[in-house]
């Protein structure tokens, strides 16, 4: 089984080989790694290869796609749970999917609470100071987030556990899901209602539900109208499920009091590598979020955790396994 493994980088192949190295059958795995995305440019390096191993930024459009087919690759791996960077009408039923849909809620749930702590006390404004030997506490005061309301947009596994963590700080959480899991949400403690409730009460929106064409910048200028003043957005989830350029019209208003971004709309030009050799950044639009105090970018590292890298690893070589040795699609994405 020869596999295309793009946009690869260290922890990938640390990971990967340390699993294959401990699995039946891996010895029938034959991966070659590539630094560069999947892009129409790169996709000839799938030539050769019986199937493909891709992440949330490579492009997987219909001029892909038909070099895909041609090079007869059997099967598409998304070592990640989204899957809207591939152009599923363009797809059809020509090469199936299959993807890790939970590979530790907690990492991402975890991270949710590390922005939010971050923001919420000033953490970040803190160390740059001490660090200055300025000990002054001017500009850094929070809030108390016992008593207070958190709204999730998304409740599957990582929602979850995201209101799992908020219930133990003492906060109400709301929560908007198109598929309510009523006897889940009796269990932890949260409560489902409608979108422009949960705008309205919450003090701290965070988003976690997939990037689909109904949830497309489900944070935009009339949503953010419908929240509280100083209200706290977080995004751990996809970049398109904001629209940014409403989101920078929010803070400069101080309608949103604070921001906290693991994702970005146009990240693919900037996440996971290194331009801080360069005099400044193009995109504008992140550059001023980068300058803002009351907001925090991290480069889509929430699931990057050791435990999560090893689920990502170890479900992607079995759904790997079970299609080539069985005949069989674990966790086939359903378009």
């Amino acid at each position: 089984m020869k596999i295309a493994f793009f946009d690869k980088h260290k922890h990938d192949e640390l990971s990967f080989n340390s699993v294959i190295k401990k699995t039946e059958g891996g010895d029938n795995i034959e991966m070659t790694y590539i630094i560069n995305r999947l892009t129409m440019k790169t996709v000839r390096l799938a030539k050769g290869h019986d199937a493909i191993c891709i992440f949330v930024n490579d492009t997987v459009d219909k001029a892909v796609i038909d070099k895909l087919v041609e090079y007869d690759v059997k099967l598409i791996l998304l070592r990640c749970a989204g899957f809207n960077n591939i152009d599923n009408i363009a797809l059809g039923h020509r090469i199936p999917v299959v993807r890790v849909p939970a590979y530790s809620p907690y990492a991402v749930a975890e991270h949710t609470f590390a922005l939010l702590l971050s923001l919420n006390r000033r953490i970040h404004r803190a160390y740059g100071r001490t660090r200055d030997y300025d000990f002054r506490l001017k500009g850094l005061l929070g809030f108390d987030l016992n008593g207070k309301t958190m709204g999730l947009i998304g409740t599957g596994k990582i929602g979850q556990v995201t209101a799992g963590i908020a219930k133990g700080f003492g906060m109400k959480v709301l929560a908007y899901d198109p598929y309510p899991v009523n006897d889940i949400a009796k269990s932890i403690g949260y409560e489902y209602t409608t979108l422009d409730d949960l705008f309205a009460q919450s003090d701290i929106v965070s988003l976690h539900c997939p990037l689909t064409e109904s949830t497309k910048h489900i944070i935009n200028a009339e949503s953010i109208g419908k929240m509280k003043d100083g209200v706290f957005v977080i995004n751990t989830s996809r970049g398109a499920l904001v629209d940014t350029k409403s989101l920078v019209d929010g803070l400069v208003s101080k309608k949103i009091g604070s921001a906290a971004l693991d994702v970005y709309e146009e990240e693919e030009a900037y996440f996971f590598e290194d331009h801080s050799m360069e005099n400044f950044i193009a995109d504008e639009t992140l550059s001023r979020l980068l300058g803002m105090n009351n907001v925090i970018v991290t480069a889509h590292q929430a699931f990057f955790t050791e435990e999560a890298l090893e689920n990502i690893a170890t479900t992607t070589i079995g759904n790997l396994l079970s299609f080539f040795n069985d005949g069989k699609l674990t966790n086939q994405v359903e378009f």
